[in-house]
């Protein structure tokens, strides 16, 4: 019998034969029972039959805060293989480059391992590593990879996780620069909110004191582990030299651990004009027209009209001024160097005269080419100041409106027929204000009549009523033959339908029967000048009571 505690391994099957053995060594203290697969087997024989994959791999970084001023080495991390067949092995990598570290103990680094062998039979393999660190190392990517061996010669690996270090080490350089939309060259404007930002290569962050020298001495402005200050709506008055000094106590003596800055505040004042906003000048003259300003860095001036340049310096200076020279004139004060300061102050320039005057036939013809009611449409443009009024010799001039496109130019239009009067006389536009006035006569050179166009016309409807007349006798005329003979004696033919039925009766109306018969000598009644007045009718009938009588005789 046994006297020590037989553990069976579960996962093997029931009649599997155990071997006890007495084993000495890491991890093997005393007696155990070991399975064998056939009765006999001496103790030290295989005893796991296979190879055994490891768990994956685990590490332990050491969550502290390492100083790579110290000068011995620390402890960096711990890595763990468990349940492997046979036992595996460890290698530390940095950066993806493999340490060849020792496993004595030294200052610079080494590592130690240890290997236990577990119930099972699997073996479980831990190694720290241990390293001198340096200030590059507080980017550093660690892991520990875990190679074992597979059948046939074969092996794999298993990487932890990649890990990084806090690491503490004291500031060597400082950095002192300005955030600002409009900073350049130092340079801010005025009212922009500007931001001072410091920052130290030590690490944890250390403490941030903000100052600004004034007669040699620092008056501190803030402090905090940040490294920014922010200065509201700076003034011109704030212009001056500002500095940050950073409180690390671990660095060394010679360390730079403050800097400074000349923080300069451009601003631009509002611009001022020798003249007024509007300036009346008399056709001729010059004049001259100073720009000043006050500004730093010192502006740059220059003038325009109309957006067209006309030259740099506070001063304009214009001379025998025209009617083209009136118009709004603009001193613009700019700095290069800062973007988005300018300012711009501007006066209008009014030149007095007469008026000058500009007419036009928006449809000419040459001389002669005119008729009798062709259509014109004048156009007649003035300018001068004040404005000139326009008026025209004849009715239904439209009101005076500023000429599209002509800068200071007025415009009227008329609308007429030609006709022989305006050939004769013409018409006439004026431009007239306080200080004179210009006329224009438009001519239109001999104007052709519409006689001829008139005679065509009335021949034309001579035509037309000839034509409808004898139209209209021939169907009468066709009528009449279709009735019954009305020459025969005692035979009257009656009238066709809807005819009254003449009556020779004594009861006739004088004024009937004078019209229907002659004279005293019994000839035919006829008007003055030998024209019958009679109507065919009763002519008719008086022609065949004539046939009647000859063949009586």
């Amino acid at each position: 019998s046994l006297s020590f505690p037989a553990q069976l391994d579960p996962a093997l099957p029931l009649g599997t034969h155990y071997l006890p053995c007495f084993c000495q060594g890491p991890g093997f203290p005393g007696t155990h029972l070991w399975p064998r697969p056939d009765p006999g087997e001496e103790c030290g024989a295989r005893l796991v039959p296979g190879a055994t994959k490891p768990e994956a791999t685990e590490v332990s970084p050491n969550k502290g805060i390492l100083s790579v001023v110290d000068e011995s080495a620390q402890e960096i991390a711990t890595c763990h293989s468990r349940n492997g067949n046979p036992a595996p092995q460890i290698t530390w990598y940095r950066n993806g480059q493999p340490l060849e570290v020792p496993m004595e103990v030294n200052s610079a680094g080494y590592m130690t391992s240890r290997t236990v062998r577990e119930a099972s039979g699997l073996q479980s393999l831990t190694s720290t590593l241990y390293l001198r660190l340096q200030k590059a190392d507080r980017d550093a990517s660690f892991l520990c990879s875990v190679r074992y061996d597979l059948p046939a010669g074969q092996h794999d690996l298993l990487d932890s996780p990649p890990f990084h270090l806090t690491l503490h080490y004291p500031t060597e350089h400082v950095e002192f620069w300005m955030d600002s939309p409009s900073a350049t060259g130092g340079w801010v404007r005025e009212g922009d909110s500007v931001q001072l930002l410091c920052r130290g290569d030590g690490s944890p962050n250390p403490e941030y004191t903000f100052f600004r020298l004034q007669d040699k001495q620092e008056d501190v402005l803030k402090t905090n582990l940040e490294g920014n200050l922010t200065l509201e709506g700076i003034q011109r008055g704030q212009s001056g030299t500002y500095g940050c000094r950073v409180e690390d106590y671990d660095a060394a003596e010679d360390a730079e651990l403050s800097k400074t800055m000349e923080l300069r505040v451009a601003y631009l004042d509002p611009l001022e004009l020798s003249t007024r906003e509007e300036l009346s000048l008399p056709l001729g003259n010059s004049t001259a027209v100073n720009c000043s300003v006050q500004g730093l860095p010192t502006p740059a001036l220059l003038w325009t009209k109309d957006s067209v340049p006309l030259g740099s310096g506070p001063t304009l200076s214009l001379s025998s001024l025209t009617f083209d020279s009136a118009g709004t004139y603009v001193c613009e004060a700019s700095m290069p160097t800062i973007p988005r300061l300018s300012r711009t102050q501007s006066f209008k320039l009014l030149v007095q005269g007469p008026p000058e005057l500009r007419a036009e036939e928006t449809q000419p013809r040459s001389e002669g080419s005119w008729r009798e009611g062709d259509e014109v449409r004048l156009v007649c443009s003035a300018r001068g100041y004040p404005e000139p009024k326009l008026s025209w010799s004849q009715l239904g001039g439209s009101p005076a409106e500023p000429a599209l496109g002509r800068q200071g130019w007025v415009s009227s239009t008329l609308t007429l027929k030609v006709t022989s009067a305006l050939s004769r006389d013409g018409v006439s536009c004026e431009a007239s204000n306080p200080h004179g006035n210009a006329r224009h006569v438009f001519h239109f050179g001999s104007v052709a009549p519409q006689t001829a166009q008139a005679g065509v016309a009335v021949m034309a409807v001579a035509v037309s009523v000839g034509l409808l007349l004898l139209v209209v006798a021939a169907f009468y005329c066709m009528r009449r033959r279709g009735r019954p003979g009305c020459c025969r004696r005692g035979e009257k033919g009656a009238p066709p339908p809807g005819e009254p039925e003449l009556s020779h009766s004594g009861s006739e109306r004088p004024e009937q029967k004078g019209l229907l018969t002659g004279g005293a000598s019994g000839g035919p009644r006829r008007g003055s000048g030998g024209v019958d007045c009679r109507s065919s009718e009763i002519r008719e009938r008086d022609r065949c009571g004539e046939r009647e009588a000859e063949t009586d005789e």
